[in-house]
């Protein structure tokens, strides 16, 4: 792992405005950065950039986090690469993480080279060659299209790529998958006579190929083998092309063939990817929510499509959250996207689209029709079956949802199946981070947000919160305790406002953390202003503290003698504390 004490170096060296500046266009007002939000469509500018939070919020998606969340929300970049991209572009070397990753690294850089020449010259070969161009034109592909997909022809012969690569013994040539070696020792050319798909990572390196065959033949689709470069069960074919269109309908089609993804982006649907010739993966599922909330998976209505979409549930469920979809399309039999969508027309995919079967009801129509309803075996198979989805699903309400209706299809309660599954409700906790001890009784909802948004404005002024006087019932609550034990315990420097979210994203408090820092993103007030906020909540804080140990002691019957003493001590801390003079 990446120390932790880097990555809050790092997001302490760069500037979110030049960050963020490389991929949006800002515009100055006030204090923050403005501008249209890059995450989805619209026409007035929400997104905004605070320069001195070093953080950015949408007021319209409710996008946020600091200069490396970014890179991660716009570029699709996992963690690891948009930490790397982020120390390239202020200098910083990232310590050495294992000598694993090391040596794929020092790998990967030669080999994506040699798949970027090969790339071109499929390009330029396609231009040359007229049964590929007709072969698009036929499939009413322009050239347009076929240009922002970077579609290329390899041709008809053994050893083509010899024109481009002289050494052509190279086995760098074997290893990133564009030459075969046989029994024999012979080379040749991997792909042969066939359109070429460039296979993109999310920096827009080509990592691969898919190659369709031009009319009859097989195998249909030829791709490219596992490489250095390359893990079919962790990329998507027309991902970075269909980003953007993916962020404006916050919604991805997943289909199964790459000209598919291509015609329908020829018909303004440029939300579609494809799986590069696997099933779906987990991390496909976990790639895909993490660039829109809703994830329909399109598939042929036959037994093989019906196939392909219960392995694409099995690899959902446990990806899900409450707020997150899954859905499934089946295309009539004669009819795969690309046929649908020149056929019926864009509008008609599009409203099937809006309205696809849903996992859960994909998941119970699957079960049910496994086993008979009208017996008790068959109710009792159904719960059986159903009892490892359920336990998979990690999404806690649509869990509930969904063992409401296996109990009612199984004519049980819903108590009578959780028991028979082993689902427990889920426990009161804290994420990832230890709950705090019991503390004081609850805050006033409205101070516990004031204390809240003032810590996130300067972090530091953790360290002055009366914590024995905050409760721990609430999310406000728990978040104050959560920043100043982190803080207190070394895992968080007193920094800004994006280290902080970036140290609690993916914990229980990040939604809370980036409700408080959507609140203050719209404010600009100085910090004397800040403090002076601060400084009263503190008061209130201890001034309502005092009252509810007055009225405690106050409604007692009988007092002890000690009760009594300090029941004097607090009405005179109550009457000092009136005497001060209030802003």
């Amino acid at each position: 792992m990446i120390p932790e004490s880097f990555i809050q170096e790092l997001l302490a060296r760069v500037d979110i405005v030049d960050v963020i500046e490389r991929y949006v266009p800002l515009k100055k007002g006030g204090a923050n950065y403005q501008a249209c939000c890059p995450f989805h469509s619209e026409k007035t500018p929400s997104f905004t950039v605070s320069p001195s939070k070093q953080f950015y919020h949408c007021f319209g998606c409710g996008a946020h986090g600091s200069a490396l969340g970014f890179l991660m929300q716009y570029s699709g970049l996992g963690f690891i690469e948009a930490v790397e991209d982020l120390a390239h572009s202020v200098g910083m070397q990232v310590p050495k993480v294992s000598e694993r990753m090391q040596s794929d690294r020092a790998k990967k850089a030669p080999l994506t080279e040699l798949m970027l020449r090969a790339a071109r010259f499929y390009k330029e070969q396609l231009k040359a060659s007229p049964k590929a161009i007709d072969y698009l034109k036929g499939r009413g592909l322009t050239g347009e299209i076929a240009a922002r997909f970077g579609l290329g022809y390899a041709p008809d012969d053994w050893q083509g790529l010899q024109q481009i690569f002289p050494d052509y013994n190279d086995p760098a040539l074997v290893e990133c998958g564009l030459v075969i070696v046989n029994d024999q020792g012979r080379r040749y050319d991997r792909f042969r006579d066939r359109v070429m798909l460039p296979i993109l990572d999310p920096r827009g390196n080509v990592i691969g190929f898919g190659g369709r065959v031009l009319g009859a033949g097989e195998p249909k689709y030829l791709n490219s083998p596992e490489t250095p470069l390359f893990e079919k069960g962790r990329e998507l074919y027309g991902l970075v092309q269909a980003r953007q269109a993916i962020r404006d309908e916050d919604t991805v089609i997943v289909v199964e063939g790459y000209l598919d993804v291509v015609a329908l982006a020829q018909h303004d649907i440029g939300n579609a990817v494809a799986t590069l010739g696997t099933a779906t993966t987990p991390n496909h599922v976990h790639k895909l929510l993490r660039q829109a909330s809703k994830i329909v998976f399109c598939f042929d209505g036959d037994s093989a499509g019906r196939k392909a979409a219960w392995r694409a549930l099995e690899a959902s469920l446990d990806q899900l959250s409450d707020d997150k979809a899954v859905g499934f399309l089946f295309l009539p039999s004669e009819h795969d996207p690309d046929s649908f969508v020149r056929t019926e027309g864009a509008e008609a995919y599009r409203a099937l689209v809006r309205h696809p079967t849903t996992l859960t009801e994909f998941l119970l129509r699957e079960l049910k029709t496994s086993v008979d309803l009208s017996t008790a075996e068959g109710r009792a198979r159904l719960v059986h079956e159903a009892k490892p989805h359920l336990l998979k699903l990690s999404a806690p309400i649509l869990r509930v949802q969904l063992t409401k209706a296996v109990a009612e299809a199984a004519a049980l309660t819903q108590g009578e199946v959780e028991a028979q599954c082993g689902i427990k409700p889920p426990a009161k906790g804290y994420g990832s981070r230890p709950a705090p001890p019991p503390r004081r009784r609850s805050i006033e909802i409205s101070l516990a947000k004031t204390l809240l948004e003032a810590v996130l404005r300067r972090p530091g002024r953790a360290a002055r919160l009366p914590l024995d006087l905050v409760g721990g019932d609430r999310q406000d609550e728990m978040a104050l305790h959560a920043i100043a034990n982190a803080i207190d315990h070394g895992e968080l420097p007193a920094g800004n406002l994006g280290l902080l979210i970036e140290h609690f994203r993916g914990t229980a408090f990040e939604t809370t953390l980036a409700e408080a820092a959507g609140r203050i993103a719209a404010e600009d007030i100085d910090e004397g202003e800040e403090d002076a906020v601060f400084q009263d909540a503190v008061e209130r804080l201890r001034a309502a503290a005092l009252k509810a140990d007055i009225e405690e002691l106050t409604a007692k019957r009988t007092l002890t003698a000690e009760q009594q003493v300090e029941l004097a001590r607090l009405l005179t801390a109550k009457a000092r504390n009136d005497a001060r003079p209030k802003n």
